[in-house]
């Protein structure tokens, strides 16, 4: 009978079994915030997408820490979040079996982005969705019976959720199909909600109606995609020594000859990575605007602190690495998040109420870098290379 000669923890959890690959693209909100009647009607979820990371400077107030009042480094990941479109709300009933849907309505105009979600090949097909639905909105009778729906929501709903879609037509990634989503309305009545669905049909909802600086969110995704891999890489258990015959990345025993199966716990090789993951309180460190349109000139402020001298905007020299730039809202969550660049994220209000000092600290950044994240970036802003390198060969007129 062999044993071990040391005894050890076992390597990696077994609360994320299986590892399998995940079944959706994009990260599903399994639950939502608990409802509060007594605040204004509001959105509970958003879609962004993460652009890269950066690093910040900012002065810690936090009594009775070591680091009270001094500056600290922290990485920040960008998620760009252009304004989501409403296009639709359901209601749910709830039955012994958990809730129902009861009614659906959609908008009377919907965008092509968002057809195009409903189709596998776009371009070869006839493009009939909500062709007939459509029809409804047009004459007395159909609005009648849009009427009817709506208010047999009030009566018999318990559970509000809007149908929104992000907007992939601003966002000149080379995705056409948005993304498509339910969100759950909490605060107010149930009617509250059904008239706030209503008003916001074929509307734009911005992340700033959404979340707010120094808030707690959580980020709902897929990771990146490691494809298969060994024990050794997937569970990080121990190499064997180096002479070990058929070699070392292995687990030496997979199992006793008893019971003559292999247990579920013992680490095997497989898929790693492109796993559905929900990460919990990430602080917002910034809602930062996209560029706008002022007086004419295009304003790209939206990185710049009381601290900087000249303005800035979040993209590093040169864009972000296999991203490109940021140009509509975004906003800079602390330390990194779920999943490769351009990958869609669900941000979900937290689900519960934060009273940490930690929670609620308030944020003032002092800087925020935006020097190459391709190489060793040495300056800011292309006007702080221009000073510093004086004129070059390659900006010599003819």
């Amino acid at each position: 009978m062999s044993h071990r000669k040391f005894e050890a923890p076992r390597h990696g959890s077994k609360g994320f079994l299986p590892k399998c690959r995940s079944k959706r693209h994009k990260g599903k909100a399994k639950a939502f915030p608990k409802d509060d009647p007594t605040k204004p009607v509001h959105l509970t979820c958003f879609m962004g997408y993460k652009a890269g990371m950066s690093h910040i400077v900012r002065e810690v107030d936090r009594p009775g820490s070591k680091v009270n009042k001094k500056e600290i480094v922290e990485g920040v990941t960008i998620i760009e979040t252009p304004p989501m479109v409403a296009v639709g709300v359901v209601g749910y009933i709830e039955t012994p079996r958990g809730l129902r849907a009861l009614k659906t309505i959609w908008a009377e105009h919907i965008g092509e982005e968002c057809k195009r979600r409903f189709y596998k090949n776009w371009s070869q097909s006839k493009k009939k969705a909500f062709t007939k639905s459509c029809t409804k909105w047009a004459d007395d009778l159909g609005k009648k019976e849009i009427e009817k729906e709506l208010n047999q929501m009030k009566k018999y709903c318990t559970t509000i959720r809007v149908v929104v879609h992000t907007q992939m037509k601003i966002l000149r990634r080379r995705q056409k199909k948005a993304h498509i989503m339910e969100v759950q309305l909490n605060g107010g009545s149930v009617a509250d909600k059904v008239d706030f669905a209503r008003n916001h049909f074929e509307k734009e909802v911005p992340v700033g109606a959404v979340f707010a600086q120094d808030e707690m969110i959580d980020i709902i995704g897929v990771t990146k995609g490691h494809g298969f891999k060994g024990v050794t890489s997937r569970w990080h258990t121990k190499k064997l020594p180096r002479k070990t015959h058929k070699g070392l990345r292995k687990v030496a025993c997979i199992g006793a000859w008893h019971p003559s199966r292999i247990q579920f716990t013992v680490p095997r090789a497989g898929q790693k990575g492109y796993h559905h993951r929900t990460e919990v309180n990430k602080k917002i460190y910034r809602m930062g605007a996209g560029f706008a349109m002022k007086d004419g000139k295009l304003v790209k402020n939206n990185a710049a602190t009381e601290y900087d001298l000249a303005d800035k905007s979040i993209n590093p020299m040169g864009g972000f690495p296999h991203y490109g730039e940021v140009k509509q809202d975004f906003i800079l969550l602390k330390g990194c998040c779920i999943g490769p660049k351009k990958r869609v994220l669900t941000l979900r209000k937290s689900l519960f109420i934060h009273t940490k000092k930690r929670a609620l600290e308030k944020i003032n950044l002092k800087f925020i870098d935006t020097s190459s994240k391709f190489g060793h970036g040495r300056f800011q802003t292309p006007q702080d290379k221009a000073a510093f390198m004086g004129p070059l060969k390659k900006d010599r007129k003819e």
